[in-house]
């Protein structure tokens, strides 16, 4: 997003604040196309882009609070706004393990990928050999084995509870 970050950080450091990393849906496939602030200031104004940003930075700092709080750590969240009339609305789910990336506080350690409790599982299963699919192949990924989705609705489960204090 053409955002200079301090130098020296190794997968998996903090930030010193929460930053703003527009993104778009790419003209191709189901991805994200990360796009400079700049662009969106030109998509949709400088007024509005400054109130996404705003109310972005807001809903990561709010779930820090409540994750470190509970022992998580929120490396980073995607959020989707849409407008109704000139009303900034909140589009999608926001600060789920399918729209954030959590890891436990207490395994926290930087310098390597984290575990963590959101689909950065499955995605590390789906890139493995075990999985047998490349996505580079262009076919649609195989299905997922029961283990995986076991154990993928158990670290969402865990997150929920942590996260809310209650029994799923």
């Amino acid at each position: 997003s053409g955002i200079r970050l301090p130098a020296g950080l190794v997968d998996g450091d903090r930030l010193p604040e929460p930053i703003f990393t527009p993104s778009t849906k790419a003209p191709v496939g189901e991805h994200d196309e990360p796009i400079p602030y700049e662009r969106v200031e030109q998509e949709i104004g400088s007024a509005l882009a400054a109130r996404v940003r705003e109310l972005t930075v807001a809903i990561l700092e709010r779930g820090n609070e409540i994750a470190t709080a509970r022992g998580i750590i929120l490396a980073d969240t995607k959020v989707e706004f849409g407008l109704r009339g000139e009303e900034v609305v909140l589009a999608d789910e926001v600060l789920t393990p399918d729209s954030s990336r959590f890891w436990p506080a207490d395994l926290w350690d930087p310098g390597h990928p984290q575990p963590s409790f959101d689909k950065q599982f499955v995605r590390d299963w789906l890139t493995s050999p075990a999985s047998g699919w490349s996505k580079a192949s262009g076919e649609a990924p195989p299905a997922l084995p029961e283990d995986v989705v076991a154990q993928t609705r158990a670290k969402y489960v865990e997150a929920y509870e942590r996260l809310t204090g209650e029994t799923f």
